[in-house]
């Protein structure tokens, strides 16, 4: 008899330490953003964190009944903070790079950019190539950044590609680079700059955006590429790609 109820009480703290386990179970992740660089992520008039990569969270989160949560991360210390356990993830133009593959685990690719050339309207400068020697804007720790090493430029960093706009406008700087679909967003869609501004040539790089994860983390990547799928499988995913022009 003894032994059997000592058999019961352990059966039934087995059973509690199950369900208590069960009850932790995670289900808020929280994902880095630079909200710098529309229409990816940016902080719209009314103060709001938006954009494609901001609302693309969101519905993978809903595709897998999770809550993905984003927070806005200044980009010099967005994988530093992703590393250290900050956050779980980093959702913000994040391009894959070899270097960033020895410490980052990415998601599917969702989205396909190229580094661009952006000019006053009356600029001479047709291109990349035009660039050696001269006074160039970007987003400081940016693939735009590490591209200008091979073109001879005096380049000048910036923390958001929105400052080095205004200082070319200024006549600080003789261009800025930056990702083409966010070239196209200052350029084309906003009417503070198209008159002003151009894009000087094709892309001079060819990328791939994913969401990171710090390498290991295979639980919330699984997640983040079930959502992807499913999101793509629905419709959802093409359909969030035209409202904010991600081509």
């Amino acid at each position: 008899m003894k032994k059997t109820g000592f058999f019961i009480i352990v059966m039934a703290l087995v059973a509690v330490c199950a369900f208590a386990s069960g009850s932790k179970e995670k289900t808020e992740y929280i994902f880095g953003t630079d909200a710098t660089w529309p229409p990816f992520e940016y902080i719209d008039e009314q103060g709001n964190l938006t954009g494609f990569d901001v609302e693309l969270v969101e519905l993978i989160g809903e595709k897998v009944g999770k809550n993905f949560v984003v927070k806005n991360i200044p980009w010099d210390t967005i994988f530093a903070g992703l590393l250290n356990g900050q956050y779980d993830a980093v959702a913000s133009g994040v391009t894959i790079t070899e270097d960033r593959m020895k410490t980052i685990d990415f998601s599917t690719v969702y989205a396909k950019v190229g580094q661009v050339v952006i000019v006053p309207t009356d600029s001479a400068i047709t291109g990349i190539d035009d660039l050696a020697g001269k006074k160039v804007g970007v987003q400081i720790g940016t693939t735009g950044d590490l591209a200008l090493d091979e073109y001879g430029t005096d380049t000048k960093r910036y923390d958001d590609i929105g400052l080095a706009i205004e200082d070319m406008l200024n006549g600080n700087l003789e261009a800025a680079v930056c990702d083409s679909t966010i070239a196209a967003d200052f350029v084309l869609k906003n009417d503070k700059y198209s008159s002003l501004l151009k894009i000087a040539g094709e892309p001079f790089t060819a990328e791939e955006y994913a969401i990171g994860v710090k390498k290991g983390n295979t639980e919330l990547l699984e997640l983040i590429n079930e959502g992807i799928e499913k999101a793509k499988a629905d419709g959802s995913f093409d359909e969030l790609k035209a409202k904010w022009g991600i081509i």
